[in-house]
């Protein structure tokens, strides 16, 4: 099998994004996705091969990876499209990459890890901002504290949501938040684990979420009791503490569906200009059973702007044979230092003290 990198998905927001960068790094890329028309335009534009395929057509998958060598899965939201895939990949020996952040995709990639084994094939969910960045800081502060026994990684807020996200999003709505504690995963109630961090301009309160990172940087490091946060003001977590009261009904298909129609009227994604203007810090602090803390933070640009050159740079060197088979997060793989060098991308160690919880105030716990 030769070099051949397919990015299915293409014709959606972020795989125009992966692929218009794939171009100018002169990879040898094929676009896939179910719309000829849409590939049609793309390949015109960009003059890259095209192929149709649908993920509920196995035969047209397995024509389309027939010479592949790594797929770059970027069509949402995976926990509909994440399985197919995976199968037509284990199928036809194809190494599978993906850009969910959705936590029971990596639960059910893990469980093929085996098969995966057998077949010399690796999975690696998560290759973007989501989740390869914050792993990437997960196995830098481990090697800072190797004996840590806590870990707690926040996201700052994220101003910007395309539409594929928003999908994502609604899909994910629980009554629990998953964390990981004693290395196994469990839930607590939304709202109630709350903490400030610090972004770089003052502590800002975060509130627990079900993120993968509970899953991905427990492979990573082993550290077993992992949080993840979101900074969120007091209207979001509001929001958040509502819509896991209406968890079990919103999940339910004939909520889905009429959830499914408001999407549509969403913009596709942020402007190139929005996506310029913004930028995303990671905290990430590390814990001993001493209660002595390391931290340290990352800044990068917007996610939607810095995913294509992470995934790619891991898609290069997957195609260059730099690849483990199973199951495999970034870090582990790639090492801690796989996001630095990329433009905007700046990591640092900080001076922390002793841990102190950032009470919320006001009506809805306002600062």
């Amino acid at each position: 099998m030769g070099r051949r990198l397919l990015i299915y998905g293409a014709t959606g927001f972020t795989g125009q994004l992966v692929a218009e960068h794939a171009h100018l790094l002169g990879l040898d890329v094929v676009l896939a996705g179910r719309d000829a028309r849409q590939l049609e335009r793309m390949s015109a534009s960009l003059g890259l091969p095209w192929r149709v395929a649908r993920l509920d057509d196995a035969a047209s998958l397995d024509s389309a990876l027939a010479d592949i060598a790594v797929v770059l899965h970027v069509a949402g939201p995976y926990a509909a499209t994440a399985r197919p895939m995976l199968d037509a990949c284990l199928r036809n020996d194809t190494h599978y990459l993906d850009l969910t952040g959705e936590l029971p995709v990596f639960v059910d990639l893990y469980r093929n890890d085996s098969a995966a084994r057998a077949r010399n094939l690796m999975l690696m969910p998560g290759v973007g901002f989501v989740c390869a960045a914050s792993d990437c800081l997960a196995a830098h502060l481990s090697a800072r504290m190797p004996d840590a026994i806590h870990l707690r990684i926040a996201f700052s807020r994220a101003d910007l949501i395309s539409r594929g996200t928003l999908r994502a999003m609604l899909g994910l709505v629980r009554e629990g938040v998953s964390i990981r504690r004693a290395g196994r995963l469990t839930s607590v109630r939304v709202g109630h684990l709350e903490r400030g961090f610090d972004f770089g301009d003052g502590e800002r309160l975060s509130t627990a979420l079900s993120w993968a990172d509970v899953f991905t940087a427990y492979h990573t490091t082993g550290i077993p009791n992992i949080e993840v946060y979101a900074e969120a003001d007091a209207t979001a977590r509001m929001l958040y503490q509502a819509g896991a009261w209406f968890g079990l009904p919103l999940r339910l298909p004939v909520t889905r569906q009429l959830l499914e129609w408001p999407t549509r009227f969403w913009p596709q994604g942020p402007s190139e200009e929005k996506r310029d203007a913004a930028r995303r810090v990671i905290v990430a602090e590390a814990e001993d059973a001493w209660r002595q803390r390391v931290c340290s933070r990352l800044y990068t640009p917007d996610g939607y702007s810095i995913t294509p050159a992470i995934a790619l740079r891991i898609a290069a060197r997957a195609l260059a044979g730099e690849l483990k088979p199973g199951f495999q997060t970034p870090a582990a793989v790639y090492g801690p230092d796989l996001v630095l060098g990329l433009a905007g991308v700046i990591r640092e160690d900080l001076d922390v003290g002793p841990i102190r919880r950032m009470e919320p105030s006001g009506p809805f716990g306002e600062q």
